[in-house]
């Protein structure tokens, strides 16, 4: 590959200047491909076992699936994502991610060694990627050296909870997932090489991915219906239908204003170290109760397609508030990190559909559904009308 003038060998890896910033390489977007499967995994999790219990162990997965994601996202940040040496790391990461993703489900029963295991390696390969394009002796490399040692220790605990069966795998995958929120913390005060439009652009994919797991639960009952020769009813076209116009809602939500207006932000930011926290708050730890609530919601979606003209008990209620309630306070909270504003339209709707959607358990799931699409689509048009004027 030949250097740009604003491109630097490091060890042989092309590193574009810190003022520079580039778009996602497709070898990013690759290893993005597992997490289809593993989300997936996540939701049929929750409509199997959609207790408390269910919950928190989709919670905790869900937290250790972020984590190298959001790995190799800072590491593919740093470098060139288009040198070949960050590409076949990419590549290993891929290979890695399928059966940590297939084993999503498993993971705290009998899936739990190759889950740890491969979340082990992909986090191994994020460190070399983060570290290849860094000088030794810099400030930058002491702030990756700092950040790299406790979630080195995070990932021994993780893989020796994979050898203990029951709560024990439980209590120390928690350990380590506290672990790396120390380490996030701490990270704050190092200085990071930060490009806000690749940041923007990943998550803008992973919240993407986590709609698309939106449009594969709905699809679920029309296929099962199909297979069995038995047509489609005239209900679950509507409820699918109504769950369209939920993931458009959802994406209309996130891209239309918040997305571009966050990456701006992030953009004009002085500093390294403020832009190094600003990321961090805005997308390591704002988009993850965005993407968690999106695949909540992908499971009452299902639930409410497959039995439309049933009312919807009050686990999958519980899961379409939570579905509606947690994309908006991430986004508010990303808001006001950067702005010091809150979308208050969006935190007054999603008030009055939470109760709504717990108190109507009387009420068909397909037309709980509408009534939701109806109330969002009206709340993004007053906030629009407020805006412009």
């Amino acid at each position: 590959m030949r250097l740009s003038p604003t491109m630097r060998p490091v060890r042989g890896v092309e590193v574009p200047e810190r003022t520079e910033d580039f778009t996602a390489d497709p070898v990013e977007l690759f290893f993005d491909l597992a997490y289809v499967l593993a989300f997936s995994q996540l939701v049929g999790l929750l409509v199997d076992d959609h207790t408390w219990s269910g919950v928190g162990r989709m919670v905790l997965l869900f937290g250790l699936l972020w984590l190298p994601w959001q790995q190799l996202t800072w590491a593919a940040n740093a470098v060139s994502g288009n040198g070949r040496a960050v590409r076949l790391v990419f590549l290993a990461a891929t290979a890695a991610s399928v059966p940590m993703a297939a084993s999503t489900s498993t993971a705290l029963d009998e899936g739990g060694r190759v889950f740890a295991a491969t979340l082990a390696i992909i986090m191994a390969l994020g460190f070399l990627t983060q570290t290849l394009g860094v000088e030794r002796g810099t400030v930058l490399y002491r702030s990756v050296a700092r950040w790299q040692m406790p979630n080195v220790a995070a990932l021994a605990v993780l893989v020796a909870g994979a050898f203990v069966d029951g709560g024990g795998r439980t209590v120390l995958w928690v350990l380590s997932l506290a672990v790396v929120l120390a380490a996030m913390i701490a990270a704050g005060r190092g200085d990071w090489v930060v490009r806000s439009g690749h940041f923007a652009e990943r998550h803008g994919l992973i919240v993407i991915i986590a709609l698309g797991e939106v449009i594969v639960a709905i699809g679920l009952p029309v296929i099962q219906a199909l297979e069995a020769g038995d047509g489609v009813a005239g209900r679950t076209v509507v409820a699918l239908a109504a769950s369209g116009v939920f993931a458009a809602l959802l994406w209309w939500a996130y891209f239309d204003r918040p997305s571009p207006a966050l990456e701006h932000r992030g953009g004009v930011i002085e500093g390294e170290r403020d832009r190094g926290r600003y990321v961090r708050d805005v997308y390591t730890w704002a988009h993850a109760p965005i993407v968690a609530g999106i695949i909540l919601a992908a499971a009452a979606l299902e639930e409410i397609t497959l039995h439309p003209t049933d009312d919807l008990v009050l686990a999958f209620r519980l899961m379409f508030a939570g579905g509606i309630l947690l994309p908006v306070v991430g986004i508010a909270a990303a808001i006001w990190r950067a702005f010091r504003k809150l979308p208050r339209e969006r935190m007054l709707a999603a008030s009055g559909l939470a109760p709504l959607i717990l108190l109507g358990g009387e009420l068909d799931g397909v037309v709980l559904l509408v009534i939701v699409d109806v109330v969002l689509a009206t709340t993004l048009v007053a906030e629009h009308v407020r805006i412009e004027r």
